[in-house]
């Protein structure tokens, strides 16, 4: 902390200065964490109402997906920033805000371009909702053991947020259609707004860093030119001048973005972070798990629907396993990681999950669901093992000071990893199909790319991801 935290403390109305109950500002921020998560995880049993509804391709089922998280992932640290420097509890509502009637434009989006319109604004939303809520939550409990339980709790709602979405989105979907999965989110949202206004404190550190606008700009459009080239390149022609373009755009922003981070004197991304060991290998596989998991859960619907003939409904049941695998799993990992070392945990669960991956490439329509669901509980207990660790593992390698700082970078490119696996494992399913494959077939080379990276990433952190500072 570089200069003394100031509070204003706002308590039940008519008794200013009172100091808000820790317990309902912790209830608040839960709730608006898991409104973020329950998001990521709904839209996917909706995806194939969605392309029967509005007429899209794989490619606009994409762009609904990657549009919110390619917003989430580049705004992710500036959320952060602008929590400390604005107000925390200002940032956070803003962002409930923002997310909500993002939800609601989503919900009336009367087509493809205005629902990917819709989910731009609502990733706008959650990247100023999601730190923000982390940060009241620190602010609230400087005593570091009560800082580390009231956390839990949020990582908790999360996975409940994360394992709800399936089943909530698969019930929506069935009765109402896709526009119910967005429309659940407008009552959340009030309620967050008018609770938050009641019980949350205001609180700022007036020493935060400035915000850093062109490594922001630069690395949204960096991201976004690569991410245009990578779904876009099976339906224009991985050579037309287009997508070679958006190819060598993307390098250009990128080579742009690292030379201003590199000289400016509060970067968003401390390049000098990435000197450590530790530091580079546990982001470096958060990428890989980032890019496995979102890339593959974006099919999980869409196979029990197309390849196995299961209603909206049961396919979002049948997606469970994998989610209910990371909430269970997740809060034990931090604990497996402390004992036998982040090396050992994160390989073991990167492994498992590339094994579970590829296990499900080998899955046909015929295949019964008791020889589906091991699988995809598999590759959920492996994801669960990796992302706790790997996170600390960050932390660790920079120290206390900037363990904020390093918990960030870490949910973000594990984000980015999510954007590239969308988009190239939608690739590689779109490139197999033009090639005259069946969707079953391309689904089949998608899980098995997934399931090779994973694998990769597990021998990658078996030989790098050595001890520092443990």
């Amino acid at each position: 902390m570089t200069a003394p935290e100031t509070a204003t403390k706002t308590g039940a109305p008519g008794t200013p200065g009172a100091r808000p109950s820790r317990a309902a500002l912790l209830t608040v921020t839960c709730l608006g964490q898991f409104m973020v998560l329950l998001d990521s995880t709904i839209v996917g049993a909706a995806l194939p109402d969605m392309q029967q509804r509005l007429h899209t391709r794989l490619d606009g089922l994409q762009w609904i997906v990657d549009a919110y998280v390619l917003l989430v992932a580049m705004l992710l640290l500036s959320g952060g920033v602008f929590a400390d420097r604005f107000g925390r509890k200002r940032v956070f509502l803003t962002g409930v805000a923002v997310f909500t009637a993002a939800s609601v434009l989503c919900a009336v989006a009367p087509s493809l371009g205005w629902l990917i319109a819709g989910r731009v604004v609502q990733g706008i939303g959650a990247a100023a909702l999601s730190p923000g809520s982390l940060a009241l939550l620190a602010a609230a409990y400087p005593v570091p053991q009560e800082r580390v339980k009231a956390i839990g709790l949020w990582a908790g709602f999360s996975g409940i947020g994360l394992a709800a979405g399936p089943p909530a989105g698969g019930i929506l979907t069935e009765a109402f259609g896709w526009p119910a999965i967005f429309v659940v989110n407008a009552p959340l949202g009030v309620v967050l707004l008018l609770a938050g206004l009641r019980v949350l404190g205001e609180s700022r550190n007036p020493g935060a860093p400035s915000i850093d606008i062109p490594g922001t700009v630069l690395s949204v459009l960096a991201v976004g030119a690569l991410t245009y080239g990578l779904i876009e390149g099976g339906s224009r022609g991985w050579t037309s001048p287009v997508i070679l373009g958006s190819f060598a755009a993307a390098v250009v922003l990128l080579a742009a973005f690292v030379a201003v981070e590199g000289r400016s004197p509060a970067p968003m991304l401390p390049l000098r972070l990435f000197r450590q060991q530790l530091f580079t290998v546990s982001n470096t596989a958060m990428v890989v798990v980032g890019f496995a998991l979102m890339g593959s859960a974006f099919f999980f619907s869409q196979f029990f629907v197309y390849v196995q003939g299961s209603t909206v409904l049961r396919a979002g049941l049948q997606t469970l396993p994998t989610s209910l695998a990371m909430v269970v799993v997740s809060p034990y990992a931090g604990r497996f990681a402390a004992r036998y070392g982040f090396r050992i945990v994160v390989t073991t669960g990167l492994a498992l999950a590339g094994l579970g991956l590829l296990a499900l490439g080998f899955v046909r329509a015929d295949t019964a669901y008791g020889n589906v669901w091991w699988r995809l509980a598999i590759a959920g207990i492996g994801f669960a093992l990796t992302m706790s660790p790997l996170t600390g593992a960050a932390i660790q390698a920079v120290g206390p000071r900037e363990g904020g700082l390093a918990s960030g970078i870490s949910s973000t490119t594990r984000q980015i990893g999510a954007v590239l696996g969308v988009a190239v494992l939608g690739a590689i399913v779109r490139t197999r199909e033009s090639g005259g494959a069946s969707f079953e077939a391309g689904l089949d080379a998608a899980f098995v790319a997934a399931g090779a990276v994973t694998l990769a990433g597990a021998v990658f952190t078996g030989l790098w991801l050595v001890k520092s500072r443990e």
